[in-house]
Formats: structure tokens, sequence, C-alpha cells
């Protein structure tokens, strides 16, 4: 087992953490299913277990970089993958960046990979060789994504392949850290067409690395912006900055934000990301901010006339923790028995209800952490009426719910797997995984996959009896989700990203070490 040394404050979060419209039923084209954030897949045919010592139902092993928190997406016969720059697939980008590749979904060849260069106010802004966090989303030729950097990037697909498309055209110079040589694009560099910089442009202080992924709904993007923490952990350095904003997805214009005020309550930093949803009939999007309160607003119907910005409507607001402090937050830090809640993982909908996991911070808070389910009909302030249960976890969760069937799937970092009846809240099994878990569950083929910081990957029958099928260690912590597209599941250790299919047989001796 290899010793994951990073900074353990990284960006669990990018993880558990992606994005919401109709994909092709095939791709797996953001994080979790269209819009509800919930990660159960159609997909069918997916192999019980695999051999990365034998390779037997291994499709294909692609080298990473050294460290990978990014949860993979699937689109377009593309697989998308954020990591860092420490086995450099062009040797002219030289040192530490952050890396989205784009492989070839058949045979895992390099087909194009965005490099940006590490902001270097802090390291506190940027952490040294996480890489790049967030997951894409992708959308017909369409790719949006939240680097390292905190901007907001709309990429070609193809890359420059097809050309250079603007309007943004000076990728030359946005690949190398400010004043160094531009290093000219080859056709396997993305292809930038515009930028939103949420540090630049809205003053955001984000905290270890951006872990914002992109939800898209008709014109317009919606993205937690990461504001949290300076480098002390005891202020926010950003009050005022927005901890959501929603972005015309044609120019990447900032056209609403939310009016909330939660900058000075933000615990540690803004990790989750909003989820989109009907209830009883109209659309809310979902949103949980770095205060530990869940929110929901009204989707943004037209853009307001340029240079204006709408504030958000606000329908509920939901205080996931409310007997938790509410003042001078930032003096429990540390404070294993009393502190503020957080939430890292996504809000996820399933039948006019809403189920979010939270509680004390991992590096900073309370020990104590749950998951929660909450009815999403109300209005104004629901926190004393729309609690349909609570259940306690062992300690601190990272990880998104996965709902399916009447149960819901979810692991801690008390090292526990839960399956939890999605009625009433009540424990139908639990497992010692022996590790922490970050990353969510996958639902796919009448099978939960769960994975672990130790680089284990669990197996279980998706069901109200406990019954493990396979258990297989991959050598290497992961920290992102598992997914499943065209028949294949994913699963991506730091250093590595295995394509698992059945009947699949990849020669030992090519595996990446």
């Amino acid at each position: 087992m290899r010793t994951f040394t990073v900074h353990s404050r990284l960006i669990a979060v990018a993880i558990a953490c992606g994005f919401g419209f109709a994909a092709p039923a095939a791709d797996q084209a953001q994080w979790g299913a269209a819009w509800t954030r919930n990660m159960v897949s159609s997909e069918r045919g997916l192999p019980d277990s695999f051999d990365p010592k034998t390779g037997r139902n291994i499709k294909w092993v692609a080298p990473l970089g050294s460290e990978t928190h990014a949860t993979p997406v699937v689109a377009g016969g593309r697989v998308y993958i954020g990591t860092n720059n420490e086995r450099p697939r062009d040797p002219r980008h030289k040192g530490d960046r952050g890396v989205l590749l784009c492989l070839d979904e058949k045979t895992a060849e390099l087909l194009c990979q965005l490099v940006i260069p590490k902001i270097t106010t802090s390291i506190y802004w940027d952490w040294p060789k996480a890489g790049t966090c967030s997951p894409p989303t992708v959308e017909g030729e369409r790719v949006y994504l939240v680097s390292n950097r905190g901007e907001v990037l709309c990429l070609d697909a193809r890359g420059l392949a097809n050309g250079n498309d603007g309007p943004f055209r000076d990728e030359a110079s946005h690949c190398v850290p400010a004043g160094e040589t531009p290093i000219e694009p080859k056709q396997t560099d993305a292809d930038i067409l515009w930028v939103f910089d949420m540090v630049k442009d809205l003053g955001v202080r984000q905290h270890d690395s951006a872990h914002g992924s992109v939800l898209v709904d008709g014109d317009f993007l919606y993205v937690n912006t990461s504001n949290g923490l300076d480098d002390s952990h005891t202020e926010i350095h950003a009050p005022d900055a927005p901890s959501l904003i929603v972005l015309e997805k044609s120019t990447g214009r900032l056209v609403a934000r939310d009016d909330e005020h939660i900058g000075s309550n933000i615990f540690h930093s803004t990790w989750s990301a909003p989820a989109l949803a009907k209830v009883n009939g109209k659309p809310q999007i979902f949103f949980c901010g770095g205060n530990g309160v869940v929110y929901a607003f009204e989707p943004l119907a037209k853009a307001p006339p340029t240079g204006e910005i709408t504030k958000l409507k606000k329908l509920w607001q939901f205080d996931f923790d409310p007997t938790a402090p509410k003042e001078d937050v930032h003096r429990y830090k540390s404070n294993r028995e009393v502190s503020p809640s957080n939430i890292h993982g996504m809000p996820v909908f399933d039948g006019n209800r809403l189920y979010v996991a939270g509680g004390g911070d991992l590096w900073w808070g309370k020990n104590e952490a749950w998951l929660k389910c909450i009815d999403a009909t109300g209005t104004g302030d629901v926190t004393k009426t729309a609690l349909a249960w609570s259940y306690a976890l062992e300690k601190h969760v990272m990880a998104t719910p996965a709902v399916w069937n009447g149960m819901v799937f979810i692991a801690d970092c008390g090292r526990k797997i839960h399956c939890v009846d999605a009625t009433n809240g009540k424990a139908l099994w639990t497992h010692d995984a022996a590790a922490e878990v970050w990353a969510s569950a996958l639902v796919a083929d009448g099978k939960v996959y769960f994975a672990t910081r130790r680089g284990e990957v669990f197996v279980f029958a998706a069901d109200r009896e406990k019954k493990l099928i396979s258990q297989t260690s991959l050598g290497d912590p992961i920290s992102g989700t598992p997914i499943a597209a065209n028949g294949t599941l994913y699963f991506a250790t730091m250093k590595n990203l295995f394509a698992v299919a059945e009947g699949s047989q990849f020669p030992k001796a090519q595996v990446a070490e």
C-alpha cells in the first residue's frame, strides 16, 4: 500500500463532488444523474469483480499524475479526468500544474489536455500538487469546468484539433505562470472558448483549491464559488463574495448571484455544488452553503440586461445543524466536541425529498455527522418543519448519498459503509471498510460500488440485506467517485485510471506503477 502524503486539508471534495442536464443515457456527462445529483446508473452487464494483478475484466489502465482527486466523466467518446502534472503528457509543460486530461474512451489515447498554472499567492489558495480537483460537465461539444485557479472555463470538446475557435485565443499565455514565456499550443492542447475568473472578478478567496462543479440549466450555468477561510483558518477575507453564482452559458457573463450573506459564517470553505429538480412540478435549485444551511432558489428564467446582476430568489432554507454555534464560528476551530457543521457532498433529490450528509469538519470540527432527509415542498425557514428523519453517521462525512429503490447508500470517514431505509432513516446494514471513505457510492446493475482511501473497492448487492460480492485493492488511495458509462466502470486512484468491463483482459505488464 502506497502512503498518501498530501496535505490533509486537501479537497476531499472535489471529489465527492459535478451537473444537470439530459445527457445520452449511456454517457456519464456530469457527476451523478441529470439534475438530481443522484449517483445511480442505468448501465447493465457490469462486472461483479475484477483483478488488477491478472488484468481480468480490465479494459485499460491510463497513467495519471501523482495525485488525482477528481471524478471521471465520459461523454462523446471521450473520458475526462482532472489530475496534476507530475507525469507530464507534454514535456514542454514543466512543474506543478492543474491538468484536465481528455482520453479516447476506447483506447485511453490522449486526445487533448488543459494545463493551468498554480495560484502563487499562497499555498492555501491552490495546494501543491493537488491538481485539478473539479469534474467537468459536458454538453454536446462544450465542456464546462472550474479550474484549480477558480476560473469557470468553457472548452471546445475537440480541443485545438479543429482550430482555435475563440473568442478567447490566448491559450499560449494562459498555460504558463504570469511573466513566463508563452508555450505555443499544439493540437493536443485545450481550446478555451471563454473564461470567468471568480477570484479576480468576484474577490473570492478559495481555500486549498477550487472544488466546484458546474450545473447546466438551459442557457445558464450554476457554480459554487469555493469561497473560504484565510491561511490562519480563523478569518473570512471575502465575507461579501457570493457563494453561488449564475453565468450565461454562451458568453460566461455573470447574470445572477445569491443574496444570503453566507460568507462570514463559512466554517471552512464552500464545498458543495448545486443540484436541480422539480418539486411538485416546479423547478428548484438546491444549494448547501459553507455555513451549514441548505437553500432552495427559484431558477433564473431569463438573463438581465447587460451590466445588471440579478439576485437569486430564495424559496426556503433549512439549518442542517440548528443547535451548532452561529456567531464567531471560527473560534471553534479544532474543537472536536462543539463546532459548526459544514456540508461537503451535494444534495440529492428523490421523490420531493432532499438527502443531505454533513456535520463537523474533518480537519477542524466536531466528530458528529449525520445523513438527513428533508421535505423539499415547504417555503420560508423550514428548519423546524421539514426534517423527515436524521441518521447518525460514524464520524465526519465527505460523500454525497446515493438513493435507490427505497435505500440510501453512503460511507463516512469513520470507516463505515451504511445502507439506510430511505423512508424512515433506520439502518438496514453497515460494514467496516477499515479505511476512510471520501468517494460517494455508485449504484448500478443491481450492485453498489464503494471506493476507499486505502485503495480498495467494495462491491455489494444493492439490497436491504448485506451481501458483499467482492473486495479488490487498486494499490493507491481513491478520492473520486466510481462511475459507469457505456458498459464500463471507471475508478480513479491517485495515479491511475482503471476502465473495467466484463470480459476484458488487460496485460498486467502495462499497468502504470
